[in-house]
């Protein structure tokens, strides 16, 4: 959930995608408004339902973590698991990142992986958290996000990122030669064919007229995924709110940009046939534990793993013994120090606590909780905990 760019004013590239913007559809046909009451909103394609006590909708954002001593095959069974859950506990929503080249991630490919979850749920929604568009070619992703609304109806959402998700070199292996750094404008333009694939919307004499996505529209009436922008920084901010589409910010990877980057979007928000009001969900690093010294531990997994991503030295993500063992330098502590403060751990209380604040904080309209922990245990126990101590309702009192 990160477009790791900067705050450049986006306008100048806007004009490709203007007029797609007032096609863009939505699953259901219906708008999705402002206002009405929580609960009142299960049929709405974008905003979430808040469960139980929760302030505002909880959603789950996963990167398929890999930790040492297990495999990517364990992790993707832990997100079925989670998402399982998630779906039986309310939570809204089931993102799946997308990273390359990292060992410690296995959401490479998050359509495929989504199509798996559609398979193991019935009502949660489903979607890319985000799909990095300038790695993939816009028909590419609207066929297989059409494929993916073919297979589970008013389930999908399709979340676009600018960033690579990966590193320069690894970028420009998946983009081919010629292709590794794009102008900041290319965003806005490549956004406006996808849009006009998924609605089969090109005018006639232009050169994309007779190609069609498909499953799409050309095969007959059908809905489709809606489409959200990402980010973590101005960039899309300031693109999302001019084109009136649904805003996610990567607070967990950018914590010091949120504020600013929600101002933006809501003050550059212009009503569209999507969104009548600013929609803003922001991903959040939160883990809950049994106990304040577990939570602690686990924290300091991703911390370490994280270090060395940076450092340029990626792996799986180490286990609790291995991170309470390191010998950190005063500058590594201090990273560390700086990325876990960012990070809502602690009992199932603190954790509340913590995301209580941040909702007041920030005034966003839905959290997406990602929790990075070294085991899929850990992982699975966190969901459920920050469920139980908002009240979040079972699968038996859940409507259908």
């Amino acid at each position: 959930m990160s477009d790791a760019g900067d705050a450049r004013d986006s306008r100048a590239g806007t004009d490709a995608t203007a007029d797609p913007n007032t096609s863009t559809g939505v699953v259901s046909g219906a708008r999705a408004g402002a206002g009405g009451e929580t609960g009142a909103l299960a049929a709405d394609p974008i905003r979430g339902v808040a469960r139980g006590r929760a302030p505002i909708p909880l959603s789950v954002l996963d990167l398929v973590t890999v930790g040492a001593g297990s495999t990517a095959h364990e992790s993707l069974r832990t997100s079925v698991a989670i998402s399982r859950l998630a779906e039986s506990r309310g939570y809204h929503r089931h993102w799946v990142a997308e990273h390359h080249s990292m060992p410690g991630v296995a959401s490479s490919s998050p359509a495929v992986i989504l199509a798996h979850l559609a398979a193991h749920t019935s009502r949660i929604r489903l979607g890319s958290g985000g799909v990095m568009l300038p790695n993939h070619a816009p028909l590419a992703v609207a066929e297989q996000f059409g494929t993916l609304e073919a297979f589970a109806p008013g389930r999908i959402d399709l979340g676009l990122g600018r960033a690579p998700g990966t590193d320069p070199g690894t970028a420009a292996a998946l983009r081919g030669p010629g292709r590794a750094e794009e102008a900041h404008d290319e965003f806005p333009r490549r956004l406006g064919e996808l849009v006009r694939f998924l609605d089969d919307s090109f005018p006639d004499g232009h050169p994309y007229a007779r190609v069609h996505a498909v499953p799409g529209p050309v095969q007959g009436p059908t809905g489709r995924p809606p489409v959200w922008l990402l980010g973590s920084s101005g960039f899309s901010a300031r693109l999302a709110g001019e084109l009136g589409l649904p805003f996610a910010y990567a607070h967990h990877f950018s914590a010091a940009g949120t504020l600013p980057a929600l101002d933006l979007y809501r003050q550059s928000f212009r009503p569209s046939a999507v969104l009548d009001a600013p929609y803003a969900v922001i991903g959040v690093s939160a883990l809950a534990a049994d106990t304040e010294e577990e939570a602690r531990a686990q924290v300091r997994t991703g911390a370490l793993s994280m270090l060395r991503l940076r450092s340029g030295q990626p792996g799986l993500v180490p286990t609790p013994e291995e991170a309470a063992a390191y010998p950190f330098s005063p500058a590594e502590r201090e990273f560390v120090d700086g990325w876990t403060a960012n990070i809502v751990h602690g009992t199932a209380e603190e954790v509340r606590s913590g995301l209580d604040a941040l909702v007041a904080r920030t005034g966003a309209d839905e959290l997406m909780l990602t929790a990075n922990a070294h085991g899929g245990a850990a992982r699975l126990r966190s969901y459920a905990l920050v469920a139980d101590a908002y009240g979040m309702p079972v699968e038996g009192s859940l409507p259908a």
